[in-house]
């Protein structure tokens, strides 16, 4: 049975018993990291796996990283350019080249110390997993200043109520103080409903797209709003081998380093695969099927970001780097088919 304090997504019915209750309504103590997620908005998860473990994952996304051909070597700075390496997004979202669905991606989503945290806030391990991307941005220090501003964000449209989407990140490399990592505004997700109420959202919308409808963006004035009651903005520091969870009502952004570490990360979220309807299950596969990279949502919002195109004599064509399957495919465990939507519970 699900928590009392976890809403279920609407218009699907959740699978537990009778109407869960808001997360505004109850207060129970867990003893846990759930207190933390509940109060703040977001928790740090220790040790999920050995820091070891986190090592030789993050040593395979740079074999990755280093697949191209473009010339970057891990083991020479030197090399460390942005014009040796493929397209990405926002410095190190891998968006394409099937890159959610390499082996080791589907390993570390596939980690029972990774999905224990998520089955504990949604009362089952029946899950369903995200076929979200993985970040390896290489330090700024080294490769120069990266074209892009903090982005104050929430992955959950205004108009979809209550806890529906826990947000994650395995981290692969440290998380410090001057490391690149999450920022999130501490406190702000249990104010989501009233921020709308306040601020509902008039006038053109040009982010809102099908593919982006759990989206908004926030603006400085909206920050001053949170920060008038009592919010803050943190800096989510962990370890490799840690994983850092947050409410998708949370307002957040990824925050650039100033030290030299190359940050590796899996994205990774899981909701209960019951929430699921038949046509999402049945796009879910012919997403796995493809090795399409998706949303942050598991259960809804299947979307692809399609294939990474590039600009010739003006028209756009598919970048020859592209790929229509994994480096190394991952291996098509019970566990993991069940994980991608493929195969019932």
């Amino acid at each position: 049975m699900a928590p009392s304090r976890v809403d279920s997504p609407e218009p699907i019915p959740s699978p537990a018993p009778g109407k869960l209750q808001s997360i505004q309504t109850q207060q129970p103590h867990y003893g846990d990291f759930r207190d933390d997620f509940f109060r703040d908005g977001y928790a740090v998860i220790k040790g999920v796996m050995s820091k070891e473990r986190a090592s030789e994952y993050q040593s395979e996304a740079l074999t990755w990283l280093e697949s191209f051909g473009l010339g970057f070597d891990r083991n020479d700075k030197s090399t460390w350019k942005k014009e040796n390496l493929p397209q990405s997004w926002k410095g190190g979202m891998y968006l394409h080249f099937s890159a959610a669905h390499e082996k080791y991606v589907w390993d570390v989503r596939c980690e029972p110390g990774v999905i224990a945290p998520f089955a504990k806030l949604w009362g089952t391990d029946e899950l369903v997993v995200s076929f979200d991307t993985v970040n390896i941005t290489l330090p700024q220090s080294i490769v120069g200043t990266y074209d892009s501003q903090p982005w104050p964000h929430c992955d959950q449209a205004p108009e979809r109520k209550g806890l529906v989407c826990v947000q994650g990140i395995v981290n692969l490399s440290s998380a410090g103080p001057d490391d690149g990592g999450l920022i999130v505004m501490k406190g702000s997700a249990p104010l989501f409903d009233q921020f709308f109420e306040e601020n509902p959202v008039t006038g053109p919308t040009p982010w809102r797209t099908a593919k982006h409808k759990d989206f908004h963006p926030f603006s400085d004035k909206d920050l001053d709003w949170y920060r008038e009651r009592g919010c803050e903005l943190i800096k989510v520091c962990a370890e490799p081998g840690d994983l850092i969870l947050w409410d998708s009502r949370q307002m957040h952004w990824a925050q650039f380093g100033t030290s030299d570490v190359v940050r590796t990360i899996v994205y990774a979220t899981y909701t209960p695969a019951a929430w699921m309807s038949e046509e999402d299950r049945e796009k879910k596969k012919e997403l796995f099927e493809g090795y399409e990279t998706t949303t942050h949502w598991p259960h809804t919002n299947l979307y692809t970001h399609g294939k990474a195109m590039v600009k010739v004599d003006g028209e756009e064509v598919v970048d020859p780097l592209e790929r229509d399957e994994p480096l190394t495919k991952p291996v098509r465990s019970e566990r993991l088919l069940q994980l991608a939507g493929v195969k019932p519970y």
